[in-house]
């Protein structure tokens, strides 16, 4: 038997109706996308075991203590630290108003109220979102400022650290 061998044709491709697709596609998914905004923390370490000629002793530093009880709101003077306020826990959430307000009114106070850094000492057991809500907690707080709610600043210089052991 033989076999004839028969010429095929090259198909032609259409991309026609495909063009029209992304011609219509490509605006609508530009307009309907979501730009991402990502917020970014200038953070400090704390200046830790350094020559005494370059820390100055007579500076007072103003930490937010964190532990799973509460927070606690101490000053550093002369290398003697003193508790200022302590904020327990408001049934089994962190009291981030409370806090706002103790340092809101310690920004009152002539003495820190140049003072715009501040150290976040946390104990191993807070989680990330706490910690990142005490941030944004001591940074800035909300004012009514000619009638309009603005964002005024607190401590917007922020250290991190470890919290201190605790003494029976």
């Amino acid at each position: 038997m033989r076999r004839h061998k028969r010429i095929k044709e090259e198909a032609e491709l259409n991309v026609t109706s495909f063009m029209n697709l992304m011609i219509v596609l490509v605006p609508v998914l530009l307009m309907n996308m979501v730009f991402s905004q990502l917020a970014v923390l200038d953070l400090r370490l704390p200046s830790g075991d350094q020559p005494e000629s370059v820390v100055n002793p007579e500076d007072v530093t103003l930490n937010v203590v964190i532990r799973s009880q509460g927070f606690e709101i101490t000053r550093t003077y002369q290398q003697q630290t003193e508790s200022l306020l302590t904020l327990p826990k408001n049934g089994a959430q962190f009291d981030f108003n409370a806090l706002s307000q103790a340092l809101q009114d310690i920004k009152k106070n002539p003495g820190f109220s140049a003072k715009k850094d501040i150290s976040l000492l946390s104990s191993p057991d807070i989680d990330y979102q706490t910690l990142v809500t005490v941030m944004d907690t001591v940074r800035v707080y909300p004012a009514v400022v000619a009638a309009s709610l603005v964002d005024a600043t607190l401590f917007p210089d922020i250290s991190l650290g470890d919290a201190p052991e605790v003494t029976p």
